[in-house]
């Protein structure tokens, strides 16, 4: 599904990482991939994982830094000349912001809530949209938390409900350029990322309990719809949040 095409995959941190499933499913179809990695204490680990995959790129980005960010993709452009898709798999807030009320947010937490998982995927499409020369496919991960009030989930909420609107306004102005822009919302998946969230087995248990298919969603799951996403059997599909989780998003109660 993705024979030939070249694409960069922001936020592998380890193995049980969203955007480490993604990555294989989309070595496993065929791709040529980048990884990146935020700094010097996920280095190693990312390596390793990208051993895994043939003459893959492994390259440092801190996306809180734009020159990081400009340095990436020159380095793409060198080696390859072109870009085929992104996968912007990163989201964070501090502890602090996760724990609590909402009302109680703190100015400085919010707006680095929102530059690490809003402004980010703004960025990385930016660089990206030069070397998709023959058009594209840009892709993030949300999360329900974006439109219901999900507790312990607070700001980060407030931040998917910005990235799902980035989706639809970057769909709306890169679809002249064949570039397709979409999310995908998984279910609560263990991750690194979901050790901050208060209550977050809880979350598991009620998704268990009543979502269709009475279980959560697996990681592998995530990276197979994900790969439909990144290839052209999804080539008229753009400016689309997509459920990843089971069926829970459909129940009222």
């Amino acid at each position: 599904m993705l024979q030939g095409k070249r694409g960069i995959v922001f936020g592998v941190a380890n193995e049980y990482s969203i955007a480490w499933a993604i990555a294989k499913a989309a070595h496993e179809h065929g791709a040529q991939l980048a990884i990146t990695y935020q700094n010097e204490r996920f280095e190693e680990t990312v390596k390793k994982l990208a051993a895994n995959l043939n003459e893959s790129l492994v390259l440092q980005c801190d996306v809180s830094e734009d020159e990081q960010i400009v340095k990436v993709y020159d380095e793409i452009a060198r080696q390859w000349g072109k870009l085929d898709f992104v996968v912007h798999s990163i989201a964070y807030a501090p502890r602090s912001a996760l724990e609590g009320k909402l009302l109680d947010t703190r100015r400085d937490d919010f707006l680095l809530a929102h530059d690490i998982s809003v402004y980010s995927f703004i960025a990385v499409t930016r660089h990206a949209v030069p070397l998709m020369t023959d058009g594209g496919s840009v892709l993030t991960l949300s999360y329900l938390g974006s439109e219901r009030a999900v507790p312990g989930y607070n700001v980060m909420g407030v931040c998917k409900a910005g990235l799902e609107a980035c989706v639809r306004y970057l769909a709306a102005e890169l679809g002249e350029r064949n570039i397709r822009v979409n999310a995908l919302s998984p279910g609560p998946i263990k991750t690194l990322a979901a050790r901050g969230i208060s209550g977050f087995s809880r979350m598991l248990e009620i998704v268990k309990e009543r979502a269709p298919l009475k279980r959560s969603t697996m990681q592998e799951e995530v990276g197979k719809m994900a790969v439909v996403l990144l290839s052209d059997y999804a080539s008229a599909i753009t400016g689309e949040v997509i459920y990843v989780d089971c069926g829970y998003n459909i129940m009222g109660l």
